[in-house]
Parts: structure tokens; sequence; C-alpha cells
């Protein structure tokens, strides 16, 4: 058995000391592995091979995880593995970043929102929900539970018996809708 199969037979058997004499054991190796892997990286990666190495050893030798290695082919194997996972967790972090994840996100909906809802004229829009009643009653009804009887999305979707989806679909065309009847009105708010 080699040195480094009975050390992780030791770390194994839960030897805390097993992981420092495990570590000089496989560093060269280890480094190699992590060039290879940043080899095929593009350039402009700012994690260097040292770096990947001490993260790699970190995540097969520490923490709380019970692991198994049935050889020094499976612990390189598993080595492999976790520098694979920590430069895609990098790749992933440099394209949030690269798309704006630093950026504050508002929903367009409550940022164009006055403070006060503007006025509107409820017989004229009770005259539209009729008019629109006559071609679309299923989406009127949304309108009317929305609108006047305060429900959410999903709240009205259940009463409808619709997927909340088509009820999202059919509250933006309604808006729409009784938005062109309603020509000279402020546009129907969101409850």
């Amino acid at each position: 058995m080699s040195d480094v199969t009975r050390i992780l037979s030791q770390i194994e058997s839960g030897d805390p000391a097993a992981a420092e004499r495990l570590l000089p054991l496989v560093y060269d190796e280890l480094r190699k592995l992590a060039a290879a892997k940043l080899a095929h990286e593009k350039p402009g990666q700012t994690l260097q091979a040292t770096a990947l190495v001490h993260e790699a050893y970190l995540r097969l030798v520490a923490g709380d995880q019970e692991r198994s290695w049935n050889s020094r082919g499976h612990f390189f194997g598993a080595a492999a593995e976790a520098m694979r996972r920590i430069l895609v967790d990098q790749a992933r972090h440099r394209g949030r970043l690269k798309r704006g994840a630093q950026c504050l996100r508002v929903d367009l909906d409550s940022a164009c929102m006055v403070q006060e809802p503007p006025s509107l004229d409820i017989l004229a829009l009770d005259e539209g929900l009729a008019k629109l009643a006559l071609t679309e009653p299923v989406k009127a009804e949304l309108v009317k539970l929305r609108f006047f009887a305060g429900l959410t999305m999903p709240q009205a979707a259940e009463a409808l018996g619709i997927s909340l989806a088509t009820a999202e679909r059919y509250w933006m065309f309604s808006k729409a809708w009784l938005y062109s009847e309603l020509a000279e009105q402020p546009p129907i708010p969101d409850p």
C-alpha cells in the first residue's frame, strides 16, 4: 500500500493529523493537474494554479462530510472534479458580474408607479368591461377579480381555474384592450 493510500485510509477513519501529512505527498501532482485544468481556460483567468490546488484540497479533506477514497487514483479523480467545480463556479460568478449582477433590479411596474393612483372614471371602466365581456368573458372576469375584488394574480387564476401564466397573459391583454377602449382615461393601475 502506498503512503498516499495509507494516509487516505487514516483520513477516512477520522485521523485529523493525516490531512496535514497528505498535502506534501500529493501537492506536486495536484499542482500539475491544476495547471493542466487552467491551460484550457480562456485568457484572463485570475485564478492561479496554487490557489486552485488549495481550494480543491480544502474541499476534499476539510469539512464534516464523510469521504471514502478507494485508491490514489480515486483521490486524484475527486481532486480533478473539485477543481472542475471551482472553475465552473468562478465562470458563473464572472458571468453574473458581466451581466449586471451588481446592479439593483427594479420591477418596471413599481418603478413607474406614481405616488397617488390616477383618478379613473369607474363608469367608463364598467362600460369597457361590459364590452370586453361580450367577446372575452374570462378576461373581463379576471379584471373584476383583480381590480375590484383586490385578488392577487395567483388567487384570481385559481378562482377562474386557469394557470398563473395564462392569467398573466389575460391580464396584460385586458389592460391593453381597456386602455385602448378608454383612450382618454389613464391606464388601469395594478391593484
